[in-house]
C-alpha cells in the first residue's frame, strides 16, 4: 500500500461534503406574452461514502461537480422552478436516489426577485402597459433563501431571507440600561430603530407522506408578519423587536416552527449642532449620523412551545 493511500497511522476522516457552488440559473416561462422569471444561485452538497477518494484518490465513487452543475441546469428546463424550495427538493431527492454513494444532499438556494416596470398607459403614444409584459427591474430589497437537506428518508427545510433593510423613525426608546465607568451613552426616549434583518425558519414538514407547505405563499406571509410586527412595535429594545417578529410568524404560520434572526442595530446618533447655534431635537424633526460601524448585533432564537431548536447559532454559513 502507498505511503498515501488509507494510513496506519491514527489519523481518521472526518465530516465531508462536495458539490458545485453558487451555480447561476435564470428560468423564462413564457406564458404567451407574459413572461416570469425564477433568478437563483444554487449550491449542491453531497456527502456519503467518500473515504476512499480522500484517502487512495480513487474517484470510484466520485459524481463529478460539473455533473452537478449540468443537473442543476437541466432541472430547471425538465422540472421547471415553482418555487426555490420545491426545486431543491427535486435536486436534492435526485441525487440521494440516483447515486448509491451518496446518502446526503444539502441544496442552498438565494432566489433574486424581479417585478415588471410600470410602463406607460394604454391612452399614451407610446407602447401602453397592456403590451409590455417581458420588461423587468430587479428588486433590491432582500435576498429569498432556502436550505433542503434529505437523507433518504426525511427533510429539513429551513429558509428565509437577508439584506431586508427596515426602519421605524420613531416609537423606539432604550434606557435603564446598565452603567459603568466606560458608558458614555446616553439614554433615549425617543430615537430611530433601523437594522438588516437576517432570518431564518425552520419548516415543520420532514415526511413525504406529509402534506408539503405552499412554499410561495408561506414566505410572502412569513415576511408580511414579521414587517408589520417590526412596525407595529413599540420598542423598548431590538431584543424586544427580535422577539415580537419571531412570535408573529410562529403565530401566524402553523407549518413554521422555528425562527432565527441575527439583527445589526443600523445606529443613528443625533448629531450636536450647537457649535452652529442650533437646536437638533427629535421634536422638530432632527439630522442624524448613520454609522456603519461598529455596530451592535442582536441574535436570537424564537421557538414554537415543546419545539427543539435546529437552526444554527451562526447564520454566516446558512
Amino acid at each position: 500500500m502507498a505511503d498515501n493511500a488509507r494510513p496506519g497511522r491514527p489519523v481518521i476522516l472526518g465530516q465531508n461534503q462536495y458539490g458545485k457552488a453558487e451555480n447561476r440559473v435564470v428560468k423564462i416561462t413564457r406564458d404567451g406574452a407574459t413572461h416570469h422569471i425564477k433568478d437563483l444561485n444554487v449550491s449542491v452538497a453531497l456527502s456519503g461514502d467518500m473515504d476512499e477518494v480522500h484517502y487512495s484518490g480513487s474517484n470510484a465513487s466520485v459524481l463529478p461537480t460539473d455533473t452537478t452543475k449540468n443537473t442543476v441546469y437541466a432541472f430547471a428546463k425538465e422540472h421547471g422552478i415553482e418555487s426555490a424550495e420545491q426545486f431543491g427538493i427535486h435536486l436534492a431527492r435526485h441525487f440521494v436516489t440516483s447515486q448509491e454513494p451518496i446518502t446526503t444532499a444539502r441544496i442552498r438556494i438565494e432566489e433574486y426577485a424581479w417585478e415588471r416596470i410600470e410602463t406607460s398607459d394604454a391612452d399614451s403614444r407610446f407602447i401602453g402597459a397592456d403590451e409590455a409584459k417581458h420588461s423587468f427591474v430587479r428588486k433590491g430589497q432582500e435576498t429569498r433563501l432556502t436550505q433542503i437537506t434529505y437523507d433518504g428518508s426525511s427533510w429539513e427545510v429551513v429558509s428565509g431571507l437577508k439584506d431586508l433593510v427596515v426602519m421605524n423613525s420613531t416609537d423606539s426608546e432604550f434606557w435603564g440600561f446598565v452603567k459603568d465607568k466606560y458608558t458614555t451613552l446616553p439614554e433615549a426616549h425617543d430615537r430611530i430603530l433601523a437594522t438588516q434583518v437576517s432570518a431564518r425558519w425552520r419548516f415543520n414538514w420532514t415526511d413525504d407522506a406529509d402534506r408539503m407547505p405552499n412554499w410561495e405563499k408561506s414566505y410572502e406571509q412569513a415576511r408580511k408578519h414579521m414587517l408589520q410586527a417590526f412596525a407595529e412595535t413599540y420598542s423598548l429594545s431590538l431584543q424586544q423587536t427580535l422577539y415580537q417578529m419571531g412570535s408573529r410568524i410562529i403565530d401566524s404560520r402553523s407549518e413554521i416552527d422555528e425562527v432565527r434572526f441575527s439583527l445589526p442595530n443600523k445606529h443613528h446618533f443625533l448629531v450636536d449642532l450647537e457649535p452652529f447655534g442650533l437646536k437638533n431635537d427629535t421634536a422638530d424633526g432632527a439630522v442624524y449620523f448613520a454609522a456603519d460601524r461598529p455596530y451592535g448585533l442582536i441574535e436570537a432564537t424564537v421557538l414554537r412551545d415543546g419545539c427543539e431548536p435546529r437552526i444554527p447559532v451562526d447564520l454566516t454559513n446558512l
